[in-house]
């Protein structure tokens, strides 16, 4: 079988990681037996220079005509580069929020989850580590509070903001529908979490996702009111599979538990659409001071493209290959500089690549 990947490979480290990202791909198709046919596509500020904008038309076109879209980072140093002395509009994120809205990305996915050999990167004590964590934060991504009407007025001399906080009926239930799909290819638990005590946004996802429940009962389903998660996240993460949730909720959440992983490096997204179409990403940015010095951890884009495999083109086998690829590398003791401990071997982002390559071949 064939598939029609678009590359992006960004700016900064971008490029560095995408090659190794594409190294392993490569590895995984020829031992599972599917083929890889790569487009590669300018955005961000590689664009800006290339075309004078973020993002093309024809990238679009080319990016929906594919069956996925991997990438690298996007956007530079906000200090000193002269692609933030352009209106906002055409600075190089500007072209990343364009390409999820016109690929109508509204499902994000952003994976937590506890190395062994990473434990000591980890912020929380032993006792509450346990045996680890392994969770998925599902986040609504193109509504509520971030997308609704807002406003800035002076009444009798006094200045008063408006934020909106809007969600339908059909936001809910596709978001909650690839909640469940999700569970369903993990340990088969969601655990949804909105403040249905207080809002009435709230209260309307809460029902809709007890009506989608229904049509899941293989899966669990659980309610927790976000100021409770966010305590849960540090007392006891690893009570946690899917965690579904609305788009503010989920900005502050995955925040919160990528940051309980310890590394920032090695954390994979996926942002996907009503089908299996989806964009995968590292979480991590372009690190353009380290750009071109073989010093970037590729394993978050490596994760991301495993991701690729597993919830876009369905090869689970392949995608399992490559993360336990990625586990044992790092129980031999190899490390890029941002995870770098006592005892091990540093290794750069191009040799990091083909050791994670040479244990799926």
């Amino acid at each position: 079988m064939n598939y029609k990947i678009a590359v992006i490979p960004g700016d900064g480290i971008g490029p560095e990681i995408v090659r190794e990202a594409r190294k392993v791909l490569d590895a995984a198709a020829v031992k599972y037996g599917f083929t890889l046919e790569y487009t590669e596509l300018l955005m961000g500020g590689a664009s800006i220079d290339a075309n004078g904008v973020p993002l093309t038309d024809e990238t679009i076109e080319t990016a929906k005509a594919s069956d996925a879209v991997l990438m690298g980072s996007i956007g530079g140093d906000a200090k000193t580069s002269p692609w933030y002395r352009l209106e906002p509009s055409l600075r190089p994120e500007a072209g990343l929020l364009k390409l999820r809205k016109s690929l109508n990305l509204f499902a994000n996915l952003r994976p937590a989850y506890l190395y062994e050999e990473l434990k000591a990167a980890c912020p929380l004590r032993d006792e509450i580590i346990g045996d680890g964590f392994d969770m998925l934060i599902m986040r609504e991504l193109t509504g509520g509070l971030y997308f609704g009407a807002r406003s800035t007025v002076e009444e009798d001399g006094v200045k008063k903001a408006t934020d909106t906080l809007v969600y339908s009926e059909h936001e809910i239930r596709r978001i909650a529908v690839k909640g469940f799909d999700i569970a369903r290819k993990r340990r088969k638990k969601v655990c949804s979490v909105d403040k249905a005590n207080v809002l009435d946004s709230s209260r309307l996802w809460r029902s809709v996702v007890e009506e989608v429940a229904k049509e899941y009962p293989d899966v669990e389903l659980s309610h927790m009111l976000v100021d409770n998660c966010a305590m849960q996240l540090v007392k006891d993460p690893g009570q946690f599979d899917v965690i579904l949730t609305e788009n503010m909720f989920g900005d502050i959440l995955s925040d919160e538990a990528s940051m309980v992983t310890g590394s920032i490096g090695m954390l994979s997204s996926a942002s996907l659409n009503e089908t299996k179409f989806g964009l995968y990403e590292p979480s991590h940015g372009s690190a353009p001071d380290i750009a071109g010095m073989d010093l970037a951890n590729p394993i978050a884009t490596i994760l991301s493209a495993a991701m690729m495999l597993r919830y876009s083109l369905d090869l689970d086998e392949a995608a399992d290959a490559i993360e336990a690829a990625v586990k044992q590398v790092l129980k031999d003791g190899y490390r890029t500089a941002d995870i770098m401990s006592d005892g091990c071997t540093r290794v750069g982002c191009a040799e990091m690549g083909s050791l994670i390559r040479e244990r799926i071949q």
